[in-house]
């Protein structure tokens, strides 16, 4: 492993939750890096994010950036492709060109989402929309462009830099006192900031390949929500409904359960469980420090 002062890590996506969070956890561990956005380069464009990574020379890129309005996705074919599979492919091609190891993050939607067991990295995938389609042409671009790579799929993140479940229901409490969340979709809620202490953790390693990362244990977003109620003081009451009462554009998975086992066996440690990184992270959203 190169020495810190030696490592320079490139961060694509950092106006998001969980670039934003990656590179906060990279400087606090004094490792040097740069997060980019939009504004600095279009992922879409290889020349572009050729040029770029030429010019920065990192020794690892972590790819966050991605479309990820799932129902819009369903009516923009076309552009949410070319950010979530073309997107990856030119970032893994640029890295690997100038020998950056490259870290793409995909997402449970990859998987149908069937049954209830929890789902391995290895498991067939057989995503259900387009998001999802999209984001495994992403993946296997990254595996077909970078020897030196890792997938590391999450689900149901939140973090204190952007939009969230838990942001929308803290502001729904304020003028509801009932809403309806749905109760057979299944999956393990993710602090941005726990998950990037892991990522940090993997990407100055050589342990490559496809990893699950989410907080410990499972719920439904009806459970979800009534925890955040419950932690936050809310009075609002929160009605299970199945999914069939609350149609979406896009198709969700049902089944999210995601197997951490690998991350063990490679010698990292799994996250906190879900209720705890809750709690921290209400606190952070009133001014406490995370940790």
């Amino acid at each position: 492993m190169k020495g810190i002062n030696m490592i320079k890590i490139l961060v694509t996506g950092v106006k998001g939750q969980l670039g934003y969070d990656i590179c906060r956890v990279l400087s606090g561990r004094g490792i040097e890096n740069r997060g980019v956005d939009i504004d600095d380069f279009d992922i879409t464009d290889a020349k572009a994010v050729k040029a770029y990574i030429e010019s920065y020379r990192p020794t690892a890129v972590i790819h966050c950036s991605a479309f990820t309005a799932v129902d819009r996705a369903e009516d923009e074919i076309e552009l949410c492709t070319r950010v979530n599979a073309d997107g990856p492919k030119n970032i893994a091609e640029a890295a690997d060109a100038v020998g950056a190891k490259m870290m793409y993050i995909s997402t449970d939607y990859v998987f149908p989402g069937t049954g209830d067991r929890f789902y391995e990295p290895d498991d067939p995938t057989g995503p259900l929309s387009v998001y999802g389609k999209t984001k495994l042409m992403g993946e296997n671009a990254v595996r077909a462009a970078s020897n030196r790579h890792f997938i590391v799929r999450i689900s149901w993140v939140f973090g204190i830099n952007g939009k969230n479940f838990i942001k929308t229901m803290l502001r729904l409490s304020e003028t509801k006192t009932d809403l309806n969340v749905v109760c057979d979709q299944i999956g393990s809620p993710t602090y941005t900031y726990d998950l990037s202490r892991l990522l940090c953790d993997m990407i100055v390693t050589d342990k490559y390949g496809t990893y699950h990362a989410t907080n410990e244990g499972t719920c439904s977003w009806a459970e979800f929500a009534t925890e955040i109620m419950r932690l936050a003081g809310k009075n609002t009451v929160i009605h299970p409904i199945p999914t069939s009462e609350y149609p979406t554009r896009a198709a969700r998975p049902l089944n999210s359960r995601l197997s951490k086992d690998k991350l063990e066996s490679n010698g990292f440690s799994r996250l906190p469980h879900w209720k705890d990184a809750l709690a921290r992270y209400l606190n952070e959203l009133n001014g406490s420090t995370p940790n």
